[in-house]
């Protein structure tokens, strides 16, 4: 006799053995108390015991994961037993007697097949079949058979699988971000695993890895206490069972419960999007087994763009390049793409640490990814997953999947900083230093993972952080003011009375009186409150903030344009090259820099000249990062600071002779660099790029200054001086900075007669610099046509 009571005491496996006992007893007393139908004349004898007739568990108990209060999922498969009806009565009834829940049917291997064909959810649950008593070579046919069968329908039944999947995860959520989730249903929970299983079985994945598999028995285990404990069935982890979960697992709280269950769900979820994107793949192959050849696409030194994954290339060099994990990161998030899975084992295992402080291109880098917006909430789980991220960032460990009990809250700590980076991606065009304000946005939280207010603890955590990226003293003040103060705005504004002058005096004061971080707060206020959600962030309070930054910005004052940084001056070469032309002579110098190289480019000067050597350096894949041009007596000195976009040093013969062939007209520099733009896919951001001008009284050498803020893309500086040439101004200097996405680009520019720019050619500006950030507008003469 079964002791229904205590089977939610037992542990897993003697649950699991004790039903099987039971039920293998209830099968024999079945088949033994049901009479066999009369023999006929000429025909074989009748089966008799279990002969022909098999108990089959399916579902948790086929798994032997049966949890306390589960439902039984049984199969009696029968072959040549006409009296199968008699006998499934004899065998359900005292199931149903014992109030246990049953899920029963009764079929032959054809039967059970022909359904498991048709029905995901169906050929999901034989996929476990397991012979718990009877004809084990009939239980051994229908498990070949259903597999066989699964294996025929994977094309039709996998993508039913996924619409599940879909489907639950939007009506449940993600278990990893949830305070009471679903351990079965929601996005990274028990279901996972099993499909998981299930898309192995079809052999178009691996089966789970050993992490997933450890990920799954926690979570049965969570299931088990909770049922235990609850006294009931049901798979959602309420909060006022949490302490007692914790407690038999052996756990210190209620938070560290969550805190694994979220790693858990996290780590189900990583390894289940990675499947379905194999499953995918493999459903849409070429008939015939014909394979279409991968096209190799560069990206940045070292990485590939390879299909619809980003991975290394062949001459990559892991264990001798530190930068190398960031760079192939930026690469897939700039793409919208995904690290393949190898790859990203490979950079775990052979990439070295970075040195400290971070060398100026891997900052660059890591500010790319950021930068990149929501694509780049992808690539940082991909990274965290593999344990990259915490190696970056070892504080960041701390805040890894740490819940959040605020009802406004819809992340952990981490992933809610990730989000209002994201978030904060959209906003660059709004400040000063969007590269601040990235990582602003991605530490503002940093010090949950303290003891103590996070914002006082977390301000010298995150200038730690700021100094070992490399930023110098002053940025690294002005992260920590954004981490100290990033509620500073909101709080202000919901709490105090805005009008009061008095309130305004205390903000501008409390920010040094620095509209610089004025905005940089606003900023992260708006991105903090996306990330979190609506209630958190909602109309009125945006334009409360939005009131409060207008009434402060009125009390501090206008901000004052600086100066060009870096400066840049000609030096003397490492190597040089020069070469004739019909409109003159061409010299060009490099000379290796800590940043990169510098490159001095000598020519007559003409309109349009920093636009063709921008279009020049662009076309020999060389990222521009800082430039300036000087006139001495008709000739033009151009100076480059300039980055490899695929660690090839520049050649000074190729420049010249490019920058002399473009002056001459028989290198047609529009053309090629839309091929270019083509061939790497860079279509851009679609946000509309900003616009503004400032006065030029830091400089006798301009009459204006325009700041041109946009999605950056191959050729855009060459573009963007041309259109400005093509109006009539000349470029005398500029500022060129690119953070991911964006490219932050302020040029110096003065009419040749010296007069100041007026308002009707300052709108014609906006007009073909607005059209050359999309990839149009009009060619100065210079640019590609001898003058």
């Amino acid at each position: 006799m079964l002791d229904t009571e205590a089977l939610p005491r037992m542990s897993r496996a003697e649950r699991v053995a004790a039903l099987d006992a039971w039920l293998a007893g209830l099968l024999t007393e079945a088949v033994g108390g049901t009479p066999p139908p009369k023999a006929r004349r000429g025909a074989p004898p009748p089966r008799t015991g279990t002969d022909g007739v098999a108990l089959v568990a399916v579902g948790s108990l086929g798994r032997r994961e049966l949890p306390p209060h589960g439902d039984l999922d049984l199969v009696l498969v029968h072959e040549g037993r006409p009296e199968i009806a008699a006998i499934a009565d004899a065998l359900w009834y005292p199931v149903w007697d014992a109030g246990l829940r049953l899920d029963h049917s009764v079929r032959s291997v054809a039967e059970a097949v022909a359904v498991a064909s048709t029905d995901a959810k169906a050929g999901l649950g034989l996929l476990d079949a397991r012979l718990v008593a009877g004809d084990a070579e009939l239980a051994g046919r229908l498990r070949s058979a259903t597999l066989a069968s699964w294996r025929q329908h994977a094309s039709r039944l996998l993508p039913q699988l996924r619409d599940l999947r879909r489907e639950r995860a939007s009506r449940l959520g993600e278990l990893a971000f949830l305070l009471e989730p679903d351990l079965k249903e929601a996005y990274g929970g028990l279901r996972e695993g099993q499909v998981l299983r299930a898309a192995a079985a079809a052999q178009v994945a691996d089966e789970p890895s050993v992490e997933a598999e450890q990920a799954y028995d926690f979570l049965l285990d969570v299931r088990d206490e909770l049922r235990a404990r609850s006294g009931r069935a049901g798979d959602v982890l309420v909060r006022q069972e949490q302490r007692a979960v914790a407690d038999a697992l052996g756990l210190a709280d209620e938070d560290v419960l969550l805190r694994e269950v979220s790693l858990a769900g996290r780590r189900l979820a990583f390894v289940a999007d990675e499947t379905w994107r194999r499953v995918e793949a493999a459903l849409v192959r070429r008939p015939r087994g014909r394979y279409r050849r991968v096209r190799r696409e560069p990206l940045a030194d070292g990485v590939v763009r390879q299909g619809d994954e980003v991975v290394l290339a062949r001459d990559a060099r892991p264990t001798a390049d530190p930068g190398l994990v960031l760079r192939a990161a930026a690469a897939a998030a700039r793409a919208d793409l995904l690290l393949s899975p190898y790859t990203l084992k490979v950079l775990a295992v052979h990439s070295p640490p970075l040195p400290e402080p971070w060398p100026s291109e891997a900052r660059w880098s890591f500010l790319r990814v950021l930068a990149s917006g929501r694509s780049a909430v992808r690539v940082l789980e991909q990274l965290d997953q593999e344990g990259l991220l915490s190696r970056l960032l070892p504080e960041w460990d701390r805040v890894r999947s740490l819940p959040q009990r605020h009802p406004w809250h819809r992340f952990t700590v981490d992933r809610h900083l990730v989000e209002a980076a994201a978030a904060a991606s959209e906003l660059t065009r709004d400040v000063d230093r969007p590269d601040l304000l990235l990582i602003g946005a991605l530490l503002h939280d940093i010090g949950k993972g303290y003891p103590g207010d996070h914002s006082v603890v977390g301000e010298p955590v995150a200038a730690e952080i700021a100094t070992r990226m490399g930023f110098g003293p002053a940025d690294v003040a002005v992260l920590g003011t954004l981490v100290r103060h990033h509620l500073l705005l909101p709080a202000t504004a919901t709490r105090r009375d805005i009008d009061d002058p008095a309130t305004i005096e205390r903000v501008a004061d409390t920010i040094g009186r620095d509209a610089s971080v004025l905005h940089l707060l606003h900023a992260i206020a708006q991105a903090d409150g996306a990330a979190t959600s609506t209630s958190a962030w909602s109309p009125w309070k945006a334009h409360l903030v939005a009131a409060l930054v207008a009434r402060v910005q009125g009390e501090i004052g206008g901000t004052v344009v600086e100066d060009p940084e870096p400066v840049l001056n000609p030096t003397e070469p490492q190597f040089t090259a020069q070469v004739a032309g019909a409109s003159g002579a061409v010299t060009v110098g490099i000379e290796d820099v800590a940043d990169g190289q510098q490159v001095t480019i000598g020519a007559p000067d003409r309109p349009g000249l920093l636009s063709t050597c921008a279009g020049v350096l662009a076309l020999n894949q060389l990222d521009v990062r800082a430039a300036k041009t000087t006139v001495t007596d008709g000739w033009c000195t151009g100076v480059f600071a300039v980055r490899p976009r695929f660690g090839r040093a520049p050649v000074p013969e190729i420049l010249a002779d490019g920058v002399r062939a473009a002056l001459d007209g028989t290198l047609p520099l529009a053309e090629r660099l839309r091929q270019r733009e083509a061939d790497y896919r860079e279509d851009g951001r679609s946000a509309p790029p900003r616009i503004s001008w400032h006065n030029a009284e830091v400089s006798g050498l301009a009459t204006g200054i325009v700041e041109v803020r946009a999605g950056d893309r191959a050729g855009l500086l060459y573009r963007l001086t041309a259109a400005i040439a093509g109006e009539g101004l000349d470029v005398t200097g500029a500022r060129i900075e690119t953070l991911g996405a964006d490219a932050v680009d302020c040029f110096y520019v003065c009419n040749p007669s010296g007069s100041p720019v007026d308002p009707v050619q300052r709108e014609r500006v906006d007009s073909a610099l607005v059209a050359a950030t999309r990839g149009g507008g009009a060619v100065p003469v210079g640019a590609d046509t001898p003058s």
